[in-house]
């Protein structure tokens, strides 16, 4: 065997994955977290490569393409698979370094995009289930009543519900003065429900000189903390598979509007937004959950074909 030949076998040892995370295990920038998460993707794509008949160092474009979309196909996420093309692309970068002739098949790879996730909403039977609890005639179930039906009705925020004073309420009108980001304020709008539960708590309310309108146990204005617990709370009570924040009522409160036909441009003035981008996410809702109908419903998507 010739002396090329014995460099280019020490060259291809010296550059396998073993040798780069061996290295990248010396380097104190990298932390033990990268080293496993890198050591798994690319154990991974070593395994994929040799059912393949390849090597890493002899993969193409072609074989790391199919990887990619082999984890893909294999349901996962799309930010594990950018993790995954991370690793790849830095293990390379690092065989280029130590031999810089080689072709560089990461050229052209690129990840799946990571798109905006949509909200968690709750579904009209969810709602259904919550608003149905019992819910008592003291102080905490009078109160709990009036937060859950004031923000599915408004749509408000949970520090605007915090926030809210006694004159920023008017029932004759059924609206609510809410006080938003950057000091802005809009109407809220109460239906039938909530207000007779707002009546119902204001009513019950302590008679304390303290002008917030929801108050916690100890007479002060309740938390955003404190609200969270209720309704856990009552999701748990409800038997509901997820527990709801209150921006989950807020994004189920859009998302409802929109099913039933309600325009975008009102949702937003009723959600507050400053941009109509931000309220678009709630269209990608309505419109998952009317394939979902669809696919449910028409005999050519059903899986028994019936």
């Amino acid at each position: 065997m010739g002396a090329g030949s014995r460099n280019g076998e020490a060259l291809e040892t010296g550059t396998s994955i073993a040798s780069w995370l061996a290295a990248l295990s010396s380097q104190k920038s990298a932390s033990e977290h990268t080293l496993r998460a890198y050591g798994r993707e690319l154990r991974r794509l070593e395994a994929f490569l040799a059912a393949r008949g390849e090597t890493p160092l002899a993969a193409t474009n072609a074989s790391l393409r199919a990887h990619l979309a082999s984890l893909r196909a294999g349901g996962l996420e799309t930010t594990s698979i950018r993790r995954a093309l991370s690793a790849i692309r830095a293990y390379y970068r690092w065989v280029l370094g130590r031999d810089p002739g080689r072709h560089d098949p990461t050229t052209g790879l690129r990840g799946p995009r990571c798109g905006r996730p949509l909200p968690f909403v709750l579904t009209r039977g969810e709602v259904d289930l919550l608003l149905a609890l019992e819910f008592g005639n003291d102080f905490h179930g009078v109160r709990d009543r009036a937060i859950l039906e004031t923000l599915y009705s408004s749509g408000c925020r949970v520090s605007e519900l915090c926030r809210l004073d006694l004159e920023d309420v008017d029932l004759d009108a059924s609206t609510l003065r809410l006080r938003g980001k950057g000091r802005k304020q809009r109407l809220g709008l109460l239906g039938e429900p909530a207000k007779n539960a707002l009546i119902d708590w204001l009513d019950r309310r302590p008679r304390v000189a303290l002008s917030a309108v929801f108050l916690g146990e100890r007479n002060t204005r309740i938390t955003d903390r404190r609200i969270r617990q209720i309704l856990e709370a009552l999701a748990l009570r409800a038997g509901l598979a997820r527990i709801p924040s209150p921006h989950t009522i807020r994004h189920s409160f859009a998302t409802h509007l929109l099913d039933a036909g309600l325009d975008l441009r009102s949702v937003q003035e009723l959600l507050g937004h400053s941009r109509l981008v931000t309220t678009q996410v709630y269209t990608h809702l309505s419109l998952e959950r009317l394939r979902e109908a669809y696919e449910r419903a028409h005999p050519l998507c059903r899986a028994d074909g019936q």
